[in-house]
């Protein structure tokens, strides 16, 4: 399986958006940086920006 790599990076949000992000969060049984992490990727998703995902050896037998 190959691996998964994450980026770190700073992200600078006024404290009302970040309330806002913590509360949606905590709504959905997420930690803050999964919650960023969902939408950033919800957006992509939306935006047709995700790239096309590889197909396995397992999903080509089938």
């Amino acid at each position: 399986m190959a691996e998964k790599t994450t980026k770190s990076f700073i992200l600078r949000v006024d404290a009302e958006t970040m309330n806002a992000i913590e509360a949606w969060a905590a709504d959905e049984f997420r930690s803050t940086n999964g919650q960023l992490q969902w939408i950033i990727t919800e957006a992509l998703r939306k935006a047709k920006r995700l790239p096309k995902k590889k197909k396995g050896k397992a999903d080509e037998q089938e």
